[in-house]
């Protein structure tokens, strides 16, 4: 009996130790998951200061365009990019629907791994991931890498 009292103390013990010593790194987590979609609403809505608000002055942005032929890499100005979002007329519907998010930190420095499906006027039209990589600044988690894949529909 006094064993399993104490195997029930101990895997308990162990069981608080481990959730406490976890909820920082929950807690940003939450704060990087927070400011991806900040920035996707922003594609959204299209609304460069969304996008700007969690982006950092220098992010970068490329896309991997699949086929059965061959890969491509396509490489977009942040200006460019969302001079685009801010300029996609208001009758066209488009939603990048986010499925799953992976997130790995180390210190100020963060990665998300997020497959997607992208839709306009609700056609599917291509799915791939996106590659996310972000600093913690001034208390914020900010997006300085944009990667995505796509494999068209």
């Amino acid at each position: 009996m006094r064993k399993l009292v104490l195997l029930i103390f101990f895997v308990s013990f162990v069981s608080f130790v481990s959730f406490v010593s976890f909820q920082p790194l929950m807690g940003q987590e939450a704060e990087i998951r927070e400011s991806i979609q900040t920035f996707f609403e922003g594609i959204h809505s299209r609304d460069s200061l969304k996008i700007n608000s969690v982006s950092d002055e220098d992010l970068m942005l490329q896309t991997v365009v699949q086929s059965p032929r061959r890969n491509k890499l396509v490489v977009t100005k942040a200006a460019d990019f969302k001079r685009y979002v801010a300029t996609i007329p208001k009758e066209t519907k488009f939603e990048e629907r986010l499925l799953s998010f992976t997130i790995k930190v180390d210190g100020g420095m963060a990665h998300a791994w997020i497959p997607f499906e992208f839709y306009i006027n609700g056609e599917l039209t291509h799915k791939g991931v996106n590659s996310i990589q972000l600093i913690k600044k001034e208390n914020l988690w900010k997006i300085i890498y944009y990667g995505d894949s796509k494999i068209k529909i």
